[in-house]
């Protein structure tokens, strides 16, 4: 509430509020664990060669 006059109370709006956007909180994560390789059940690594070794033979 904001004071103007004693005694009478004026509520105060949104536009009044002060929000401090300093603090570098983190609500989520990037990347949950179970979007990785890990939690895919596959070992990391990078299997490029090996998929474009076996595509099929009609994709050229």
């Amino acid at each position: 509430m904001l004071v103007t006059e004693p005694g009478i109370r004026v509520p105060r709006g949104d536009d009044d509020r002060v929000v401090d956007l300093s603090d570098d909180l983190v609500v989520l994560p990037e990347q949950t664990t179970d979007d990785t390789d890990h939690g895919w059940g596959e070992r990391p690594g990078d299997d490029d060669d090996w998929l474009l070794a076996e595509r099929p033979p009609h994709w050229g």
